[in-house]
């Protein structure tokens, strides 16, 4: 697969995993793409942790509440540094923006599926202090994200995507 044949295959998966464990092997190579993204005057904001141990994904999946991707049998999580950059302009949401799309077409490229939990964890119960707490994370890192990763037990289905022409211009906003 090339890059822009994962890109046009990448999706949000929201179904059922296997059972079957990612080699680290892959994760690896997933946390290398994620760290291979672009960052803000080269700030390096962006900091992973995976987690492929039964017990502790166990743990974190107990404060994950509603539950998703509870059956995913690995994990990344997505951590972050708020360091000044140009101009005193912070550009960790980038980063780890940038780091997260980079990961999610490893998922793709090495035949995996996955989603971007962010608002789920970082809404106003601060899910992500606990999933912290449970992982050890320093003070000074926000834990900003999780991605699960797994092979699907389902049969993805690819969302509806508005067409180019809805989307796309030429040389100014609606013109052909």
């Amino acid at each position: 697969m090339n890059v822009l044949e994962a890109i046009s295959a990448r999706h949000s998966y929201r179904g059922k995993y296997e059972d079957t464990p990612v080699p680290r092997e892959d994760l690896v190579r997933i946390m290398e793409a994620g760290l291979s993204a672009p960052s803000g005057c080269n700030k390096q904001t962006t900091s992973l942790i995976a987690v492929d141990d039964k017990t502790l994904l166990a743990k974190l999946h107990q404060v994950i509440d509603p539950p998703v991707g509870e059956t995913a049998p690995s994990m990344i999580c997505v951590l972050t540094q708020r360091i000044n950059a140009y101009r005193d302009k912070c550009f960790a949401v980038q980063d780890y923006s940038a780091a997260i799309e980079n990961m999610l077409l490893a998922i793709t490229e090495l035949g995996y599926q996955s989603c971007w939990y962010e608002g789920h964890i970082t809404d106003d119960d601060r899910i992500c202090d606990k999933m912290a707490e449970i992982l050890n994370v320093p003070q000074g890192y926000d834990l900003v994200c999780f991605l699960p990763v797994g092979k699907a037990s389902e049969e993805p289905t690819l969302p509806k995507k508005k067409a180019f022409e809805e989307r796309a211009w030429f040389n100014g906003f609606g013109w052909k």
